[in-house]
């Protein structure tokens, strides 16, 4: 059995150059018997390399220069980032490689973004997976690599040990692929869960959450078996919104229209949310029958990494919120928006203050109807704290482990 470190974490945040933007979205729902955690994710954390500034795809047998480059925590980390910049209480579940790329991923998280890592682990002699993010053209092509993570000792006596809560799977995430004759893992309690749909591969934990109370939220990938069978997406039936794409919503309903296949979904779920690309997202509330469709903001893309997890993350904070459903809408498209104008998929999830900025500027910008803003954008008026400075600071960057200078 491969030994598993557990790091400790005190459960509170930590101190960050943003604490002077902090919204609680939800702080006027709060009351003392609530749970600690507002929303729990697992899955599979990726140290990401992107490269931007490409003129064209890279050619084979020729070198291409980058005009930019950044690194971040990647994969399930975008979409922990984006909550817990968004005020979201975020816990999440995922195996980190014992190597400087690990240990990078776990501090930027845990101590940079104030995501609790309690469920965690490190893993020794696992090297985390990396992926190589090349953007160009608004679109992306990406190389990655690793290796299923150990499963880990189940014996409760042992140091770091899960004991009888189970352990992280075979693509560090939680609950799945067990040691033979192990529990299952038990989410903890939380106000909402995100799990990420894969056919033919049902997690018992999603139950689990949405038995015990949580608010289930769901996005898929492609289905490379060319099947498109919602049969196969078993946990659909524990989740109460379902967030894809417009190809895949096509594909999985058998239409041809976007938000004919948003209405079919609704059959399954309570919200059915197809994101459009640059023609915005559409949405319908099966139990109400209502819809809401916004058009995309404009902006100048750089980097689309992470884009699709941040618009999950808006929808997730506006229905937790108690929003209007056309407000969740705006609200996640927003985000969306604002972070594809940054390279570095996690960290180029904005914060309320960049939010509060990107209000002021609009307000201002020539070429923009005010009227048309404030009436589409109105809800944000008594959410926003003043912008101290115009965006963020802390964004991807080009290598880790700078040492401290030295004095001359």
């Amino acid at each position: 059995m491969v030994p598993v470190r557990r790091r400790i974490t005190t459960g509170e945040p930590a101190v960050t150059e943003r604490d002077n933007d902090v919204v609680d979205p939800l702080g006027r729902l709060r009351a003392p018997t609530d749970p600690a955690c507002d929303v729990f994710l697992t899955g599979t954390v990726f140290l990401d390399i992107i490269f931007t500034g490409l003129d064209s795809a890279p050619v084979r047998g020729t070198e291409s220069w980058a005009r930019g480059m950044g690194s971040s925590p990647g994969g399930v980390a975008n979409m922990a980032t984006a909550l817990a910049r968004l005020g979201l209480r975020t816990s999440l579940a995922a195996a980190f490689g014992d190597d400087h790329y690990g240990e990078y991923c776990w501090d930027a998280l845990e101590q940079g973004e104030g995501i609790d890592l309690s469920l965690s682990r490190t893993i020794a002699g696992w090297h985390s997976p990396v992926t190589v993010s090349m953007a160009y053209d608004d679109e992306r092509t990406m190389i990655s690599h690793g290796h299923a993570a150990p499963p880990a000792d189940l014996d409760p006596g042992a140091d770091g040990g899960p004991g009888a809560d189970g352990g992280l799977g075979a693509d560090g995430s939680l609950g799945i692929a067990p040691p033979v004759g192990a529990p299952l893992a038990c989410p903890p309690h939380s106000r909402a869960a995100i799990a990420s749909l894969v056919p033919g591969q049902p997690e018992d934990w999603v139950a689990r959450a949405a038995r015990s109370g949580a608010r289930v939220f769901a996005d898929v990938g492609w289905d490379d078996t060319g099947r498109w069978d919602l049969a196969a997406l078993p946990d659909l039936e524990h989740c109460e919104a379902f967030l894809p794409n417009a190809a895949e919503a096509m594909r999985y309903t058998r239409t041809d229209c976007p938000r004919a296949a948003a209405r079919a979904l609704a059959d399954k779920v309570r919200y059915a949310v197809v994101t459009l690309g640059s023609e915005g997202a559409y949405a319908v509330d099966g139990a109400t029958g209502e819809t809401a469709e916004v058009p995309a903001i404009q902006v100048a893309a750089l980097d689309p990494t992470g884009a699709g997890d941040v618009f999950v993350a808006g929808f997730v904070t506006g229905t937790l919120a108690g929003w209007p459903l056309a407000d969740r809408l705006a609200f996640a498209g927003l985000t969306a928006a604002l972070s594809v104008q940054e390279f570095g998929g996690s960290l180029s999830a904005p914060t309320w203050g960049e939010i509060a900025a990107w209000w002021q500027q609009a307000q201002r910008c020539d070429g923009q109807d005010p009227a048309a803003l404030r009436a589409r954008y109105a809800f944000l008026e008594r959410l926003l704290p003043v912008p101290a400075r115009p965006w963020a600071l802390r964004r991807a960057v080009p290598t880790i482990g700078f040492r401290p200078a030295r004095a001359s």
